[in-house]
This record gives structure tokens, sequence and C-alpha cells, in this order.
């Protein structure tokens, strides 16, 4: 299906209406002119000189060329596989709510996004109107629901309403500054200036246009860490969606989603959180307000350290807290992330930790490894598993585009993203996001648009069904984690878990907050029922505990040669042991991997759905066994009983076809796809082999038909194909279909398609 904006049909009727009363074809220009040169009757010539003036003047001046032009009437046809959406509308929002069932989606979440029309004010009747009939479409499709607590982004303000009525409930900071200005309060006065605390100047993302980052209307945030502020947010939104929906919390809705709420607010420097009332709580505390200063010059002390500390636990417990109870009084859960990557601490108010993965900052062609947003994924599947938490969630795939072209996402980057989330315990996949409408700006609102305007839409089935197996593994799961990382909130040691993932040691975060709750029983860091053998960390904060270096630590599998491109998750599932292997890499891992096990394994390929037997060599260390993985390869060991590897098919390796010269036939720029046709001569003896495989190199996703009947798709490069019941002896007719990368379709730039 082609989704066709409502607001580009506008735009095209428009300008041809402009352009059939201003301009005319050249062909009808030259036979007037020709007639008014050649026209011997005076009359007759002056009608056509009025008439070719009147043509200038329309085209120099952008008037009709006849001022009685009457009225145009606009015909158009539309292909059966062609579809307008453009204004909200019921029946709209209802047809791709069941466009997303058929797609194998179970839930969504209702986010109001920018470009809302101007006639939709938020959480007014309009408003409300369309959220309900897309629950009760949601509810009729036995879909879940997830809430959006905020106009746009960051949470907490109500799109603006909280401060609108009450400037005083608006974010504020500490500053540190040469001129006290009017309305400021003074901390203390310093050597190196004086700390006040004054209105951050904080705004948000607001619905409309006008109201984005740095615009006059953007709306400003509220104080989240002020108790009456909170209060007045959930009352405007909370209260209101409970009031509308009620009859469907705890059913149909599951959940609120808060989205990175943000104490100062966006766009805002220099500055440092703060709120009415904090500094006698920081006086209190034994704090000196004007060590502080500290903090702009990014040095550490004591009072630095206590500020962090009583900011957090303001943070905790006035917003998140809030939200978090009041959800779970209403039979919902709160949802959704923090602010950063590494709050780990406020996780544990959510009762599905979450956390979400944009804008590239970890991508194939860069490190994995490195920064606070490479412990993302650990951060919400460590904190679950510390609260006994079944699911976490990542909002994945937003903005995640490169060189400058917005739109430039491919297949394989997101079964890349996949894989580096699900290894590291995510099992809640919540792709941002499916766009009602690209109409106009709405295109390059925050692209990607990974769902029905995506170029995988009709094949996305494909995606759903492997994110749904991947959600199932990994809940429900015992992770093997024998060593603990101490860390703290916004501190989850990235350089020092990095030569554990590359070793495929597991490990679990034990943040601050934990710390009273450990106790050291011979050599063993225990917490909740589980010992960890070894603790990464300061050694003073448990020094009975064993902490032995890194190289001494036993890996979930042993690899030679090694390979620091290999993660591995090991856990135990319904009583088996599994392993889930993911390269990270960009090419080909070979190894021979060994397991800690003695029994049967089993091999299974998670994309494809194919399980088969696992030969492997017993022997003192463990079960050992050649290890093949091609870069964005996933897959799945576990143990099975002796009876069950019976049953099992045998590997077998692949029969390679040869890929026949596939010779260009046509090329369609509107929905930017190559077409390519070849024979392939296949012999008997040829048809005879098992597991017919057929590989092309092309840019980017890749449709192959035998003989007219599909063969698959394929999504990142290289494609392969298996046409095994498709082929006959003889002559075969193959038809190549490649698609482009959306950059082709909305971006800002070319990107190359087509076989390479």
């Amino acid at each position: 299906m082609r989704n066709i904006s409502a607001q580009a049909i506008t735009d095209a009727v428009a300008r041809l209406c402009i352009e059939a009363n201003t301009r005319l074809p050249q062909d009808v220009q030259t036979a007037l002119d020709k007639a008014r040169q050649e026209e011997p009757w005076p009359l007759a010539k002056n009608t056509l000189d009025l008439l070719w003036s009147n043509l200038s003047a329309a085209r120099e001046k952008d008037l009709p060329i006849c001022q009685d032009t009457g009225m145009a009437c606009v015909f158009i046809e539309l292909g059966q596989d062609a579809h307008i959406n453009g204004d909200l509308t019921d029946a709209e929002l209802r047809r791709q709510l069941e466009d997303f069932a058929d797609h194998g989606i179970y839930g969504v979440v209702l986010h109001p996004r920018m470009g809302l029309a101007a006639r939709i004010k938020y959480l007014g009747s309009t408003y409300f109107h369309y959220i309900r009939t897309a629950v009760e479409t949601a509810a009729a499709l036995d879909m879940k629901i997830v809430l959006y607590d905020e106009g746009m982004y960051p949470s907490g303000s109500a799109c603006g309403l909280v401060v609108k009525d009450h400037p005083e409930l608006a974010s504020e900071g500490l500053a540190l500054v040469e001129t006290v200005l009017h309305g400021d309060e003074v901390l203390a006065e310093t050597a190196n200036g004086t700390l006040v605390v004054r209105k951050s100047g904080g705004t948000m993302r607001g619905l409309h246009w006008g109201e984005d980052d740095g615009e006059k209307n953007a709306p400003k945030t509220a104080d989240i860490l002020n108790p009456a502020a909170v209060n007045r947010f959930m009352e405007l939104t909370h209260e209101a969606y409970y009031r509308e929906l009620k009859e469907y919390f705890g059913t149909t809705i599951i959940g609120f989603f808060t989205d990175e709420p943000s104490i100062l607010g966006r766009n805002v420097s220099g500055m440092f959180p703060w709120t009415h009332g904090f500094a006698e709580i920081f006086r209190r505390a034994g704090g000196n307000a004007a060590n502080l200063t500290a903090l702009f010059d990014g040095k550490e002390n004591d009072d630095t350290r206590l500020y962090h500390k009583l900011l957090l636990q303001r943070e905790s417990e006035v917003y998140y807290g809030s939200l978090s109870r009041w959800c779970e009084a209403h039979g919902i859960g709160l949802m959704g992330h923090p602010h950063q990557s590494d709050d780990i601490e406020v996780e544990k108010y959510f009762a599905v930790p979450g956390q979400d993965l944009v804008l590239r900052w970890l991508a194939p062609e860069k490190d994995g490894l490195a920064g606070m947003d490479s412990t993302m994924a650990k951060c919400s599947a460590d904190a679950a598993r510390l609260m006994g938490r079944r699911r976490n969630a990542n909002e994945c795939f937003g903005a995640c585009n490169k060189d400058d072209n917005p739109w430039q996402l491919s297949g394989g980057d997101i079964k890349w993203y996949t894989d580096w989330l699900a290894v590291r315990g995510v099992n809640l996949f919540i792709p941002h996001a499916f766009y009602y409408s690209i109409c106009g700006k709405r295109k390059d609102e925050r692209p990607p648009d990974v769902g029905p305007h995506s170029i995988w839409w009709a094949h996305y089935k494909a995606w759903s069904t492997y994110w749904r197996r991947l959600s199932w593994l990994m809940t429900d799961i015992d992770l093997h984690a024998e060593v603990a990382v101490l860390c703290r909130n916004r501190d989850l040691c990235p350089d020092t878990v990095r030569p554990l993932f590359e070793r495929q040691i597991g490990f679990q975060y034990i943040p601050e907050s934990y710390f009273p709750a450990c106790t050291v029983e011979d050599g063993a860091l225990c917490l909740h029922g589980h010992r960890y053998a070894a603790v990464l960390g300061d050694k003073a904060l448990f020094p009975d505990a064993a902490h032995p270096e890194v190289s001494a630590l036993e890996p979930d599998c042993r690899c030679d040669p090694p390979q620091p491109m290999l993660r591995c998750a090991s856990f135990n599932k319904e009583g088996r042991a599994c392993w889930l292997l993911v390269n990270e890499g960009n090419t080909l891992i070979r190894t021979q991997l060994t397991l800690p096990v003695d029994a049967p394994l089993c091999r299974y390929d998670l994309w494809n759905s194919q399980p088969c037997a696992c030969p492997a060599e017993h022997t003192a260390k463990g079960a050992c066994l050649p290890l093949e993985l091609p870069a964005r390869g996933s897959l799945l060991l576990f143990t099975c009983t002796g009876a069950e590897y019976a049953e099992l098919p045998t590997p077998c390796a692949a029969y390679k076809l040869p890929c026949p010269k596939f010779e260009f036939v046509c090329c369609d720029p509107v929905s930017a796809q190559k077409t390519y046709k070849a024979q392939l001569t296949v012999t008997q003896a040829q048809l005879a082999k098992r597991h017919l495989q057929l590989t092309v190199s092309a840019e980017e996703m890749a449709e192959l038909t035998v003989n007219g009947k599909s063969a698959g798709v394929a999504f990142w490069s290289p494609q392969t194909f298996e046409p095994d019941n498709l082929l006959q002896a003889g002559e075969n007719e193959l038809v190549l279909t490649v698609t482009g990368n959306m950059a082709n379709l909305h971006g800002k730039h070319h990107v190359p398609y087509g076989l390479k």
C-alpha cells in the first residue's frame, strides 16, 4: 500500500490550477502569436493583441489570464494500492490501527506529535474524541494502549499548561553570576561570583507549528522538583485521561509513558537544577552552598556529591514516585524512560523500566561499547531484574539517521539495533515512530518513520515476528551473572564493563541504593538470593568480597581465537541452558566455541525460525563446536534431551546456486525501485541437492520471484534466498526488485541503490 499525503494532493491541485489560469502551454502561445502576426483584419488583430497583453500580464503578475475563469472541477484517479492520509479523522485512525494489527503489532503508544492541527487543542474535547476513537478501536482489536503523558516532550509540563497560569511553577536553576537580577534568590557570595537561584527559562517541544525548540511560542517547562507543579501536571493530564477513559484502565490501557523528563527544560546552559526550598534541605543535610561553585568548574567535593545525592532523592520522590503511585492506584503501570541513558536509580519507579536508543549514538559503523549511551540497555534490563520486573523496554530506532540525511535508516541497521538491545536483556521493543502522516513539514519533524510510511511496510510482519520471538526469549529468564559491577546513578562505568562484553562475561549492575542490602559470604556478594563470585568497583565498599582482575574471570563461552565483537547472553529458560550470540561487527566471525555443558545442543536461527541439531565434541572443558556468524548475524544455542536431539533435523551445508547475470529492466523513481531480470538454468542434479541458496548483493531491500512466484524478501546485503520449491529443471525466470533507502523517497540526499 502506497500512502499519499492529502496535503501533497492539495498542493499539487493548487499548483496545477494556478498554472492553468496563469500560463498557457507553449504550443498554444506559439499558435496565438503566429495568428496575431498574420491576422489582416484590424479588429481581429486588436483582439488578438489584447489576449497577448493579458497573457504577458498574467505571467508577470501571477494573475488569471481571463477574469471570468469559472470553477474548476478536479478528479483524481487512484490505484487500488494507493491511500490518502492527512488531516486527523476517525476513519483514518481506525484504518491505521487495523492495519497495524494485520502487520503483527499488538500494542501502541498514543503519542501526540508536533504538527497536530491547530484546531485540536491539547487535552480539549476534540483531542479526547480522537483519543477515545483510538482506544475503542484498539479494544475491539484486542490491542494494548499506553497513554503518553505529555504533548511532545520532555514530560512534566502538560504542554506548558502547568506554567501558563502559574508562572511560579516554572523550572528553576542554580547560576553563578556577576550581576544579580531582579527576582534572583541569592544563595552565597563567593570569590568566583554570586550563586543565585532563578527561573531557568527552559522550554519544551510543543504540539503545533511555531512551538518547537527555539521558537517564540515554545511552551515553558514546569519545575518537576516542586510537588505543587507535579500535582498540577497530574491533575491536567492523568486525571483528565482517567475521567475520559476510566472504563479501559487496567484492560486495554496498561500504562502511562513518561518521556525523558528534564528538570531545567530544554535550551538551558550554564545552570544546574534547583527548586524552591532546596537550599534549606541542602543546609540541613550539612551542605555549604558556597562550595557548589565547583559544579561550574566540573570539579567534585563533598558538597557537590551531597548536592547530587539530594537532587536524585528529590527527583525520585517528587516526580517519579508521584507518577508511579498514581499509576499503581489506577490499575496501570508507569512506563517510558528517564532523562539520560544511565539513569538507573529512578528505574525502580517504573513498572516497565525503559530507555531509548536514538540519534545514532550507537551504530554498526561505530563503537557499540563506548560512552554512557552504550550502557542504556543493561541499565533498564538490570534494573528490571533487581526489582523482579518481567519486562523492560526500549524506545528504539527514532531519529537514527546518518550522513545528515534524516531518513537514512536501513533494514540492516534495524537488525543490528534489535540484536544489540536483545543480547543485553531488553525484552519489549517500542519502535519510534509510526507517524499518522508525513504531510508537509511533518516529514522533517523527527524522521524516519518505521511504520506504514517505510519501504518495508508490506513485509513488516517479518520484523514484528522477530521482535516477538526475542521478547519471549528474554522474558522470565535466569541470567547467568557471576560478576557484580558496583555503580552510581549516571555512572555505569562503560570503560569497566567493556572488557566484560568483549570476553563474553555476564554481569549485573548493582546501583548505590542497593549497597545497604548487600552482604558478603565466603567472598561472594549476596543480594536478593543471588551470589556474585566477583565484584568490580570500589574495593573499600565491600573489602571482604573477591575483587579479581577481569582476565581471571570465567567467560560464559570460550572463543578460540578470541572474538571481541561477539556478544553473549547466557541464561536459563524453562530448564534449559541458553546462549544468545550476536555479531556486532561488520565482518564474519569464525571461531571455535566452547560452552560449559555436556548436554546435546540445538541450534536455532531466530530470524528464519529454523531449528536443527548442533553437533559438538564433548570434552572436559565442555561442548566444542565451530561457529560462523555473519555480520548482523544472531544465533540461539540451547540444551535439549537426547530424545529431542534425535528428532531435530541434521544441519546441512547450503548448496549455493551460481548467481546469474541480472539485466537491468527499469527504474521507478517514485517508489525508489529498480527491477532486474535473469534466466537461471538448473539441472536435475542441482534440484536433488538440499538447502538451495541464491545470494545477491544489493542495496537495500530485495524481493525475488522465481517463475512468477515469490521467493521472499531480504532486508540487508548480502541478500540470500532459498527457492528450493520454486525451481524447475531447465530455464527459470528470475525477477529481482530492489527498493532504495527511505532517504531516496523522503531524505535530503540520494542514496545509491540497486545491485552492487
